[in-house]
Formats: C-alpha cells, structure tokens, sequence
C-alpha cells in the first residue's frame, strides 16, 4: 500500500478516536436531543433524562462504525485527492499532499471534490450507521444497528441519505492550503512547522465544517428518522414534542421536506443547532488529522 493511503487510514482513525464525543454531542443537539434517556434499574424500570455528557462512557457510543469505516474512508480519500491532483497538476507524485509552489487553489479544489465524491461508497453507510447508534438509548452496538437497517431496507437501506453525504464530503482540502500559505514559511524550525501545522488544520477543519453546517444538520435528520412501517413513541427528533414526528404509516420525508419542515417549526437557527460544539470538534480533529498525516507521510518517505 502507498504511503499516502497509511497515512489516510492511521489519521482518519486518530481523528474519530479524539472527536467522538463532540461528535456524539454535536449529532444529538442536530436531531433536537438536548438529553439522554438512560434506563435506571430498580423495582420499577424508569427512564431518567439526564445531561448529554453525565455518562462518560456513552459518549463512545456510535465509534466502531466510523474508526473501521472512516479509516478506510480517509485513506481512500487522500489517495484519490492526491492521484487526481498529480494528474491535474502534471506533475509526479510528492512526498507532501500538495506543493503550493507549483498547484493552484481551484486545482486543490477540484481533487479535494473528487476525492469525497469518490469516498461516497463508504462514508454514506458509515454515517448513517454512526447517526443511528449515538441516538440509540438502549446500548445497542454499531454492528446490532447495521443489522437492523440491512434486514429492513438491504443495501439500499445503507445508502439512505447518501445523497446528502456525498454533497458534504464533496468540500475539499483548499482551506488547509489556503491557511498553509498565508502561516507557513519557509525555514522554520521542526517545533514552528509542526504547530502551525496543527493550526492550519484546525482552521481548515473550522472554515469547512462552519460553511457545510447546514446541509449536515438535513443529513444528520434526514438519516435518523425512525421506520416509517414500525409505530415508535414520539422522540424530538424534528423539535420539542410529537408535532414534528413520523407516526405510524408515514413515509419517511426526503432532504427537501426535512428541511422544509425544521424551518417551519423551529426557524432559521435550527439549521445551526450544536455549530459551537462542531467548530470545537472541527478544529481539534482536523488539527490532529493532518498533523499525524503529515508526520506519516515524512516517516514513511524514501531515504
């Protein structure tokens, strides 16, 4: 395997095992839970809301899915980045993802959108199956949820909402770039470089998630609505009460009716529910990502 495609797996794997739990938090607060029901045993079995991060070890739920998946998704993604801009750019293969001095923004751009388009095989059922397992309140796995939504709607069950999925992967790597170019210079020190690396992207993390928020918010309702063809009790999953739920005998709703339906009932601001906590998780992720790439690729580099 190439170097480019470790350096994807290892950094995409780092990524999800540091941002879970902002992640979890973030999914939540997007699909209208500010709580977490959690079972409490005695006599009478009880459900007790507590605060979405009293329980620290819930706040790992919904991370096989992405660690086995996004790894995977990453080092797909950052091959594909790096060979379209090899070829957009004519020019062989670097040890870096790119080389400012001789690639254009719009070029970065343009493999960074193929890179995600090209990831959409596996980050659509990822995410769903992650969204899915983070709003599950009876501890059910990543793989018991997978299961579930195969024996319920098949490989197309999997790729619900993937539409949505890969419009949001599609927004490539040019803000890392961009941030690159504006901070970094030429002869610095190891310990300068490599902060400033953590820097650019984090910012890049920020910058891309904060442009993208919207449309995650649609993804993330979009693939957690409850089966249309089982009766469920009323959960905020479109907003406070039963109003805006999915009965029994409804069809699930598309994008555009999700949409349609948050802004109507909870307004515009709805569409940036939990974007303070995204941007913290954006900006830690992102900034460990690209550093553990970065490192990886110099470690992995020929002599």
């Amino acid at each position: 395997m190439s170097a480019d495609f470790w350096a994807g797996y290892v950094s995409g794997a780092a990524g999800i095992l540091i941002g879970n739990p902002l992640d979890l938090i973030k999914v939540r607060l997007q699909a209208g839970r500010g709580t977490v029901t959690l079972a409490v045993p005695n006599t009478v079995t009880t459900a007790s809301p507590v605060p979405v991060h009293s329980n620290l070890s819930s706040l790992a739920k919904g991370t096989t899915a992405p660690i086995l998946g996004y790894g995977l998704l990453n080092a797909l993604l950052f091959v594909t980045y790096n060979r379209t801009l090899s070829l957009l750019s004519q020019t062989t293969s670097s040890p870096k993802p790119t080389n400012p001095s001789i690639t254009s923004l719009t070029d970065i751009w343009t493999a960074g959108a193929v890179g995600g388009i090209a990831t959409w095989i596996v980050s659509a059922p990822t995410e769903l199956v992650k969204c899915r397992t983070q709003l599950e309140s009876d501890g059910q796995s990543s793989w018991t949820v997978a299961k579930d939504i195969w024996r319920q709607g098949g490989l197309r069950g999997l790729y619900y909402g993937g539409g949505v999925t890969s419009v949001r992967d599609a927004v490539g790597f040019w803000s890392y770039e961009l941030s690159k170019r504006y901070l970094i210079t030429e002869g610095e020190s190891d310990q300068q470089a490599a902060l400033k690396v953590l820097l650019c992207g984090g910012l890049a993390g920020v910058v891309t998630w904060a442009s993208i928020f919207p449309l995650d918010v649609v993804k993330t309702r979009l693939q957690t609505q409850k089966d249309a063809r089982v009766g469920v009790e009323c959960e905020p999953l479109l907003g406070a009460g039963c109003h805006g739920q999915y009965k029994q005998g409804e069809t699930r709703k598309g994008a555009f009716e999700i949409a349609q339906r948050a802004y109507r009932e909870e307004g515009a601001r709805v569409f940036f529910r939990g974007l303070g906590v995204c941007s913290l998780r954006a900006f830690v992720v992102n900034a460990v990502q690209w550093a553990v790439y970065e490192w990886i690729i110099r470690a992995m580099k020929p002599p």
